[in-house]
């Protein structure tokens, strides 16, 4: 999906910005010195003619003498040093005069050979992660942080005939599986992480949102009472029409939409229509989802109704997280 058109529009009129204001610095510059050293103008409009007199030739005289680009090459060069050595000796560097970028690589245009540059990729990067509700938090948990040391390695659990570090690590190796091949053709998966408070969902889910968000893939995290609350609004017209559409477009159109806690949410018939919608609608055109929750696999199927966790199993992959209360541990 990556960032809207206008989203786009908008960062493309930042470098418009840039490029105008830089510009008013170097014509400052330019006016200054003017004043201060009066030759400089005369070389810079002898630096000019020259420009424009050789491009006439070139453009009338398309088989040029190579003499003659010398020569121009030449003269080009005496001016040159003469500007640099005026500026010199007044005490400025050699470069005061130069066009300003703030990006010299694709000189504030956001292209290098109608490539991307990596100022505009950060931009978009970083719209992607504002959207995302996720800007802060994922420089303290992503797969480079995450520490298996948490995790009990001695006692097996009976269910899984594996300790809560083997499962982890293997939760890991599935969560960045599935970060790697996201765009893979042909592959689509949905998540269900599930286990007590406090044992690693929800960080695992901040992992994949990372990658995906650092490779430009759009991204949206909701606590399951967010989610709700926005779908309410929309729905009842609490909001702003503008707004709210737009928000429900997010959740509806992302490349990947998680949501946190499902199951604090006051379960109802509007939940339950509203959840089985945004299931259905973004299977429908295989945008991917993941959930954490603190329910069991039968709380879930107790919770919500026979069609939606039908979903539930046919859609999703159900990963069991097993281990202590992380948060309670660091406090202590």
């Amino acid at each position: 999906m990556g960032i809207s058109n206008t989203q786009y529009r908008d960062i493309m009129y930042q470098y418009d910005q840039t490029r105008m204001k830089n510009q008013r610095i170097l014509e400052q510059r330019m006016e200054q010195l003017q004043r201060e050293v009066p030759e400089l103008e005369q070389i810079q409009k002898q630096i000019l003619s020259l420009s424009m007199e050789q491009a006439r030739r070139e453009l009338l005289q398309p088989d040029l003498p190579s003499s003659s680009i010398l020569q121009y090459q030449k003269n080009m060069q005496q001016l040159t040093a003469k500007k640099v050595e005026l500026l010199r000796s007044h005490g400025y560097p050699e470069s005061y005069l130069s066009p300003i970028y703030t990006c010299p690589d694709c000189k504030d245009t956001g292209y290098i050979n109608f490539k991307p540059c990596h100022c505009l990729t950060k931009a978009k990067t970083a719209i992607l992660y504002a959207n995302s509700n996720l800007e802060h938090i994922l420089d303290l948990e992503n797969f480079n942080t995450f520490d298996a040391g948490y995790y009990d390695d001695q006692t097996i659990d009976e269910n899984l005939s594996l300790t809560p570090r083997q499962n982890i690590l293997r939760q890991k190796e599935m969560c960045m599986h599935f970060a790697t091949h996201f765009d893979d053709e042909g592959v689509y998966d949905n998540l269900i992480f599930y286990g007590p408070a406090g044992v690693g969902k929800t960080f695992l889910t901040h992992c994949i949102a990372k990658e995906l968000l650092d490779t430009g893939h759009t991204v949206v995290y909701l606590t399951s009472l967010q989610l709700f609350d926005i779908l309410e609004k929309n729905t009842f017209g609490k909001q702003d029409a503008a707004t709210s559409n737009e928000q429900v477009a997010r959740i509806l159109d992302s490349d990947l939409l998680i949501i946190d806690d499902l199951g604090t949410e006051l379960t109802n018939s509007f939940t339950t229509s509203q959840l089985y919608h945004v299931i259905e609608e973004r299977h429908l055109h295989r945008r991917s989802v993941i959930f954490s929750t603190n329910l069991s696999f039968l709380e879930l199927r107790d919770r919500y109704s026979e069609r939606i966790f039908s979903r539930f199993t046919g859609y999703y992959n159900f990963c069991k997280i097993i281990g202590a209360d992380i948060r309670t541990m660091k406090k202590i």
